[in-house]
């Protein structure tokens, strides 16, 4: 058999390392120098690809998608800028006015304690509905049954008129007559009180069902692990629940928080001074309805931008237990875009320049 191989690889120029290849499993006599351009290893020889010229991608209707939605927005742009019956002038007059200001410190507090008690009262609601109690699961169901069954503005008109139902609100011990606390109702329930009560609690009804959802997003293998390990339930709720089921909890919480800064201006037909109600006092005066209606948008604007604002970072520190790495925030992007730009564009000035 070797000396077959040797007459062939003699006969045929460049068959040797072929033919020499199942003997030796090399494909090469040991301390053979290596061809010019080959790979050491027998491997054949190296393709250089610095000759090659390299051809982007091409996307025809990406950019026709982009012409079309570009002259859109400027036709837009345009026509907010050269219609005069926007009356910017107006807007710009009442944007800070003291009358809006003070509107819209309304509109804020009535926000944050609805949005805060609505909150925790949903939590509330939520441990209720996750118990092993029927009456405790019966009544948080019925809880949100009701009030997500109701209009918000319903709901606001029952509480402002509560004291038709109930000349007295008191609190003591049920079935007796002790009484701890009693006052008029119309003397307790005022229009802010009314506000409160209805936006508090169609919030809670609300969040009680995002909350639930988030805990029941975690894997109950991990709790069942924590338990055997030993880990007291309050920590296995506060250090492996929580954490985890925020991430499913907070875009739709903060939906519903930035619904409920929207959801203020129901508050109007309380005759209660917020942001809208008062845009609607100024415009029934001045006759000024689109310009005033303009300011109460731009600062509804301005509301919800800021709290998009805080969901992205807060949606970013809970991110840390499911990516490896965490999103990068936008001062950290542009960071990186003129790190990695500016140095390319240099080198291209300076090649240009001794060109």
């Amino acid at each position: 058999m070797s000396s077959a191989a040797t007459t062939v690889a003699q006969s045929v120029p460049g068959a040797a390392s072929a033919v020499a290849a199942p003997e030796s499993g090399t494909g090469s006599t040991p301390n053979s120098p290596t061809p010019p351009g080959a790979v050491p290893g027998g491997r054949g020889p190296a393709t250089d690809y610095a000759g090659y010229r390299v051809i982007p991608a091409r996307h025809p209707w990406r950019w026709v998608g982009t012409a079309v939605v570009a002259l859109g927005v400027a036709g837009i742009a345009w026509s907010l800028a050269t219609n005069p019956r926007w009356e910017w002038g107006v807007v710009a007059q009442w944007f800070t006015a003291q009358s809006i200001v003070n509107g819209l410190l309304e509109t804020l507090k009535l926000t944050a304690i609805s949005g805060a008690l609505g909150f925790i009262l949903g939590f509330v609601l939520a441990l209720m509905r996750l118990s092993a109690s029927p009456l405790l699961v019966s009544v948080s169901w019925t809880f949100s049954w009701i009030f997500r069954s109701t209009p918000l503005l319903v709901q606001m008109l029952l509480w402002y008129n509560l004291g038709y139902l109930y000349e007295k609100i008191s609190l003591g011990i049920p079935f007796t007559d002790v009484r701890f606390f009693e006052a008029q109702t119309t003397t307790l329930i005022s229009q802010f009180a009314a506000a409160v009560l209805g936006l508090t609690l169609n919030q809670a009804a609300y969040s009680a069902e995002i909350i639930r959802g988030g805990i029941l997003s975690v894997d109950q293998g991990q709790l069942e692990a924590a338990a055997a390990l030993g880990i007291p339930a309050w920590r296995r709720s506060t250090r492996i629940v929580l954490p985890q089921a925020m991430r499913a909890i907070l875009p739709t919480a903060f939906n519903e928080v930035i619904g409920l800064v929207k959801g203020t201006s129901i508050v109007y037909v309380l005759a209660y001074s917020e942001l809208f109600y008062t845009v609607q006092v100024i415009y029934n005066r001045t006759q000024q309805v689109l310009p005033l209606l303009l300011v109460a948008t731009l600062w509804y604007v301005v509301i919800t931008s800021v709290l998009s604002v805080f969901q992205y970072y807060i949606e970013r520190h809970y991110s840390k237990g499911a990516v490896r790495t965490l999103p990068l925030t936008p001062l950290q992007k542009a960071r990186k875009f003129f790190a990695t730009h500016a140095p390319a564009r240099r080198d291209t000035a300076q090649e240009r320049g001794t060109r």
